[in-house]
């Protein structure tokens, strides 16, 4: 669920040379008879089942893996290897009922079994997405067709998280191989074909032959092609070298229209600072409120719209969407652009000759961006010391190495955003930040269902809010871009779309 826009020149020349030929004559109007091109901008960081991410990686995953339960392009659940699923009365006891006609492409057979296996070992792996299953106490076979899934606590969001990287699964005959993070073995629509793969710059796929579900393939083969940043993306989709590609920014919009390419809209995401260090772990100066709404005031969102986002978007101060139940549009100017109230704040937490705060930044990112971000926390006494962590940005996050970055990040529904960027146990809280007001209200909302549920995530949004938790500017409206033979529908709540939801042009 990583996002970050890039515009960066340097690599271009490089990246034309990854892809040799044009992928105009590649894909086919007949279904299941041609070849799927897709531009990514990062490596797989594995192809193990256990420790598999999502996001921008999310069609690696599920190029090889099927998931227990799918969703629609809008978000609505839908059966795959689970076909029925049903919670009791107390809403910690899952039950899926299984398909018995799934086999690994290793021959062995998918049954529950192997399903309870797959589910603690992700549990229990080294994903950035494992707390998806903090709440699985246990997993267990009730027999072939049916796993039992016995929750410490309710979890709102856990039949959405079994729709992604937490529901892959994985041949148990292959768990600790030697080469399980390069050579996936699942009961996915295709087979990476290592020999032809070049790990980093291109992974190659053939169509699973004996995949349960042949309607959903459309393709007999799948290239994903990575490029260090979206200049070497655009010149490939201005080359007609790829038949799809996730636009890091607005920036290139009429470029790539020029070029034949159907931009394809989504709102996914909100962008701005992430303040990690709330304890003042890293930074001692974060551990005060006032230096956290500085912050916000500091920077003008609308103005890094404009100057970034093309004016393509909706500005804000709070992470939680417009569909949420915590969503408040009067929170959207909470922290107006007012350089006048950060250097008051600063001055009162003891800042009025001003700090420094040590912030990373990539070339996976566009420079203006962290241009912009430094001039204006110049403006109010803020000095910016950037490292370039080229494409370590996302791990030297999560380490945490540092206390405020920029970032873009999706937003989810709501008990997935929560866990994904406010508890101690969340992806995005790497420095494991606890608050007991957070804590108390979490667990209402976890526990509770209507009104009472509705009114703890209104109190959440507008404490983290009021406690600048993050700097939010605006929620950013991106493209997915395609060619002109080939059709997509953008997934609610990814930024790329599914891998069945390509089809070639009629």
């Amino acid at each position: 669920m990583f996002r970050w826009k890039s515009l960066t020149a340097a690599v271009a020349v490089a990246a034309l040379a990854l892809t040799g030929c044009s992928a105009s004559n590649s894909s086919s109007g007949e279904s299941g008879s041609s070849t799927l091109t897709l531009g990514v901008l990062l490596p797989a960081t594995t192809f193990e089942a256990a420790n598999m991410n999502f996001a921008n990686e999310s069609p690696y995953g599920q190029a090889v893996y099927d998931t227990l339960l799918k969703e629609d392009p809008s978000g609505e659940l839908q059966p795959s290897l689970a076909t029925e699923w049903a919670y009791d009365d107390t809403n910690t006891v899952l039950t899926l009922t299984l398909r018995d006609d799934v086999t690994f492409t290793d021959g062995t057979t998918f049954n529950a079994d192997a399903a309870a296996q797959n589910l603690t070992r992700f549990r229990d792996g080294s994903s950035a997405n494992a707390s998806f299953l903090a709440s699985l106490g246990s997993a267990a076979a009730i027999d072939d067709t049916t796993v039992e899934l016995t929750l410490t606590q309710p979890d709102p969001a856990l039949l959405h998280y079994l729709t992604q990287n937490a529901g892959m699964q994985g041949s148990p005959a292959a768990f600790g191989a030697a080469d399980a993070a390069t050579n996936p073995v699942g009961s996915g629509p295709y087979i990476l074909d290592t020999d032809k793969t070049v790990v980093g710059t291109s992974y190659e796929f053939t169509k699973n032959p004996d995949y349960w579900d042949p309607d959903s393939v459309h393709y007999d083969n799948l290239s994903l092609k990575v490029y260090a940043d979206t200049t070497s993306m655009l010149n490939a989709v201005k080359g007609g070298q790829i038949n799809g590609a996730k636009l890091g920014d607005n920036t290139n919009n009429a470029e790539v229209e020029a070029a034949g390419y159907t931009l394809n809209p989504f709102e996914l995401d909100w962008t701005g600072l992430i303040l990690f260090d709330r304890a003042g772990t890293l930074n001692p100066a974060l551990a005060d409120v006032k230096v956290r709404q500085a912050l916000n005031y500091a920077i003008d969102g609308p103005a890094m719209l404009t100057a970034v986002g093309e004016g393509l978007g909706t500005p804000t101060t709070q992470i939680f969407p417009e569909s949420s139940a915590a969503y408040d549009p009067e929170l959207d100017d909470r922290y107006a652009y007012d350089p006048d109230e950060a250097k008051k704040l600063l001055a009162e937490a003891g800042y009025a000759d001003g700090l420094t705060l040590d912030m990373p930044s990539t070339s996976l990112g566009n420079p203006a961006v962290f241009t912009l971000i430094e001039q204006q926390l110049k403006d109010v006494g803020i000095t910016v010391n950037y490292t370039d962590t080229g494409t370590n940005f996302i791990a030297d996050l999560l380490a945490p190495k540092y206390g405020v970055t920029w970032m873009q990040l999706q937003q989810d529904n709501d008990w997935a955003l929560i866990n994904f960027e406010l508890t101690p146990g969340a992806t995005f809280n790497p420095t494991k930040y606890q608050d007991p007001t957070v804590d108390a209200l979490v667990a209402t909302i976890g526990s509770t269902t209507g009104d009472e549920a509705d009114a703890a995530l209104k109190e959440l949004n507008a404490y983290i809010v009021e406690q600048a938790w993050f700097a939010p500017w605006y929620r950013v409206q991106s493209n997915y871009a395609t060619d002109a033979q080939t059709q997509v529908e953008t997934q609610v709540g990814n930024t790329y779309p599914y891998l069945w939801n390509f089809t070639p042009a009629s």
